[in-house]
């Protein structure tokens, strides 16, 4: 999976390696595959927690330069490639089918500017009003997989997780006190936009 951000984090078993860019932290992840440390290597997205996938063969130079780009840069750099098919490729417009009773394409087919332009507005006006909410899932979630495959066997972690679900940040931190101190740090950060924390 392409990695959403240009923040990376390392683990060799529950042990933290590195933070940091992901050249960074795929350099420090290569020294220890060089000097064939025998702890699992695990690294994610620092801000999503999902796994970023590397390749370390060859010289620190030929992994870093096949280190998957983040979304964000990849969508940058997709306007140079001629796009195909539906949609006004020029505003970044994708079509797709959406299926809606007819009494819902009679009122969009009556706004201003037609079923396009209501529907992006709609959209548009639900991601502002959700934002916060979205936040805090996004963050639970990203919690929840980075816990899930580093502190799954940790004390407390099913009752952590629970406190994280039922939004209760005390209960949530006293739960991961023991967990191992490079992971425990990882998930409180993790957890701030959940519990409504500024980042």
């Amino acid at each position: 999976m392409r990695p959403t951000s240009d923040t990376a984090i390392a683990f060799a078993g529950s042990d933290l390696v590195a933070r940091g860019s992901l050249a960074e932290v795929a350099a420090a992840a290569k020294k220890l595959v060089d000097a064939r440390d025998p702890r699992s290597l695990l690294i994610y997205d620092a801000e999503t927690s999902y796994p970023v996938e590397i390749d370390f063969r060859g010289s620190e130079d030929d992994v870093l330069a096949r280190l998957p780009k983040p979304e964000v840069e990849a969508a940058e750099g997709a306007g140079d490639e001629p796009r195909r098919g539906p949609g006004r490729p020029k505003l970044g417009v994708v079509a797709r089918e959406v299926t809606l009773l007819p009494r819902h394409w009679e009122w969009l087919a009556s706004q201003p500017g037609g079923a396009s332009v209501t529907l992006r507005k709609l959209v548009e006006n639900a991601r502002r009003d959700s934002a916060g909410a979205d936040r805090q899932r996004e963050a639970r979630d990203a919690v929840y997989r980075f816990a899930s495959a580093l502190a799954g066997d940790a004390p407390g972690y099913e009752n952590a997780m629970r406190a994280l679900y039922a939004n209760d940040r005390d209960a949530f931190t006293k739960l991961t006190r023991e967990w191992p101190a490079g992971v425990r740090e990882h998930a409180r950060e993790l957890a701030k936009p959940a519990f409504g924390e500024a980042e």
